[in-house]
């Protein structure tokens, strides 16, 4: 008997409970209604990326140590103060405020809500079912984002600030889906139970685990180049004329597309081998870059679907590389490391392309993201294109 399958239909009430983002949507336009330009935006999103970071490795140090259920509780509660300082806050310096309690809750939540899922199959010897159940909770999430863009247009029409009064609600609802979790109990050999003896097992486990390592940083890179991109596509949106209203449709569409790839990865995943299926994957995205930086015309939203779709597939497929070659005592710490990557990568490119596109054009930012994902996914990802076919 599956002891721990009602833990699965919790993560999903988290996972749309985060992803029903009302926000998301018309933020961009919220914020230049408070004076703020395309640099002052992506400065804030890296401040936020920075205050995860701060946090993401303890917090999934917290959860391998503290329990998977405790962190995801404390995630929840913070995910939904944040949103209830956005709901009052006027300029820069009152959204940074939210947005640091936001990366707070947010860095509690990630790496422990895979953890635990993953834990949950494997405590019903189930673990194989990973990539299927990762890609319909992601699916969910998307079609919950899907859904969210088109109520975001309806009240961002009688006020911008509306979404955020509405996302309180939305968010709160994760709260009691996460405690109502049960904690699968595994048992590890040994535990990490300092700071010290944390970073200690990390760096032990990315210098000899190669495999580890390239599955940490492509996953990384990845997510980075896809957060980037959302933040690209309502800009994209504004310069072809899309008329506001349309906007949640069109945001709505692309997440539908997420939605609708990330619940048939694991077919996918089951029909490709290993080369094949990071050089579609890393290609497509690369592609999607390029070809929308080319076609900044209505047509060219025929290229951001390409992109999503290919987004859906990425993110369970090489999330569950990493969950392979993890040690189970320290899954929620490595899966904490590769949100962390994602976050300091962006923070660190996202100022360089609002910069592009207010002073330079959308077009270049678009390419020049797109250079820099194709390159380094593909100098990650060589020793395993090279690798001998029968290692």
């Amino acid at each position: 008997m599956a002891q721990f399958s009602k833990n699965i239909s919790r993560l999903y009430v988290i996972k749309i409970s985060k992803w029903f983002n009302l926000v998301m949507p018309v933020v961009v336009l919220f914020y230049q209604d408070n004076g703020m330009g395309m640099q002052d935006i992506f400065l804030l999103k890296s401040i936020y990326s920075l205050a995860i970071v701060a946090l993401e490795v303890p917090s999934g140090w917290m959860a391998d140590v503290w329990g998977r259920k405790k962190t995801l509780i404390m995630g929840t509660v913070m995910g939904s103060v944040g949103f209830l300082m956005y709901s009052f806050s006027y300029g820069f310096w009152a959204f940074v405020a939210a947005e640091i309690v936001l990366g707070i809750g947010h860095s509690f939540v990630s790496g422990a809500d895979s953890a635990m899922l993953y834990e949950s199959l494997k405590a019903d010897k189930k673990p194989s079912e990973y990539v299927k159940h990762e890609g319909r909770i992601t699916s969910s999430g998307n079609f919950a984002e899907a859904i969210a863009g088109i109520a975001a247009g309806f009240l961002a029409a009688i006020s911008l600030r509306y979404p955020f009064y509405a996302q309180f609600f939305v968010a709160s609802m994760a709260i009691p889906a996460a405690l109502s979790l049960k904690e699968p109990s595994l048992h590890f050999a040994t535990h990490v139970h300092s700071i010290k003896q944390m970073a200690r097992d990390i760096k032990n486990a990315l210098l000899k685990n190669t495999d580890l390592r390239i599955s940490i940083l492509l996953s990384a890179v990845t997510g980075a180049a896809t957060l980037a991109f959302a933040w690209l596509v309502q800009p994209f949106f504004k310069e072809i004329g899309l008329p506001v209203e349309f906007f949640g449709i069109a945001w709505t569409v692309l997440n539908l597309s997420v939605g609708i790839s990330s619940a048939f990865a694991f077919i996918v995943e089951g029909k490709l081998k290993k080369r094949q299926e990071l050089l579609m994957i890393i290609t497509l995205l690369a592609a999607g870059y390029f070809f929308s930086g080319l076609t900044v015309i209505r047509e060219g939203l025929v290229f951001l679907l390409l992109f999503y779709l290919v987004r859906g597939l990425a993110t369970p497929i090489f999330k569950n590389y990493i969950n392979i070659y993890s040690p189970d005592q320290m899954r929620a710490t490595i899966l904490s490391v590769r949100n962390m990557v994602i976050r300091i990568i962006f923070a660190a490119v996202g100022p360089l392309l609002g910069w592009m596109i207010d002073n330079i054009n959308l077009s270049t930012a678009f390419m020049a993201a797109g250079i820099i994902y194709l390159l380094s996914a593909l100098i990650i990802v060589l020793p395993w294109l090279f690798k001998p076919k029968n290692s």
